[in-house]
């Protein structure tokens, strides 16, 4: 299996500490994204959306899109619940991720990490909803462990990932005790595979 990615996409780094979680065994194939190698004729030829990550199977099938990379790869594993209504829980966290948590805290990152705009250029509407998706998992977070059940699930993975770089977007963790508590449970269920400051 090859994984095409980039370490300084959250979305990358996610199906990277699953595919490590699990052992599998993978090649990393580094792609650029600044230099524009994810818009390449060869690589669009296989990721026709000219996202990273994707991922070439053994057979040669290529499957996009970092969420429905990681419920591929968990499959039939500790990080997917087996009671059917949990693993329905953790869709939902997984579309809300992509829907109302990426776009706005992933954005503000790369704009003033990789932009170098500084924070009081950011978009104010998604700065909003960066401080309310971190505002809905501080108040869910403190009354449970897990983001899903007893154990971490690839929610919790899919959810780590912009998170624990939630401050290079200017967000704040200070005030967020729960998820800063979530954060560490996570550095640690993953067996210190995260690379918390690549990129």
């Amino acid at each position: 299996m090859r994984i095409y990615g980039d370490l300084v996409s959250g979305n990358c780094l996610k199906v990277k500490i699953v595919a490590d979680v699990l052992g599998l065994s993978y090649e990393w194939v580094a792609v650029d994204i600044l230099e524009g190698e994810s818009r390449t004729p060869d690589y669009l030829s296989r990721f026709p959306a000219g996202q990273v990550p994707g991922v070439v199977l053994d057979d040669g099938r290529c499957l996009a899109q970092s969420n429905a990379i990681l419920r591929y790869l968990a499959r039939d594993s500790v990080l997917i619940p087996q009671d059917a209504f949990l693993q329905a829980k953790m869709d939902e966290w997984l579309f809300w991720e992509q829907y109302s948590h990426e776009p706005a805290i992933a954005v503000c990152r790369f704009d003033m990490r990789y932009l170098g705009k500084p924070r009081e250029a950011r978009d104010p509407s998604r700065v909003a909803r960066g401080e309310a998706a971190l505002d809905l998992m501080e108040r869910h977070l403190a009354g449970t462990t897990w983001m899903v059940g007893d154990g971490a699930t690839i929610a919790d993975i899919a959810l780590f990932a912009y998170t624990h770089w939630a401050d290079e977007g200017g967000f704040a963790l200070g005030p967020r005790p729960a998820i800063r508590a979530w954060l560490t449970r996570c550095t640690s269920a993953f067996g210190g595979r995260v690379t918390s400051r690549q990129g």
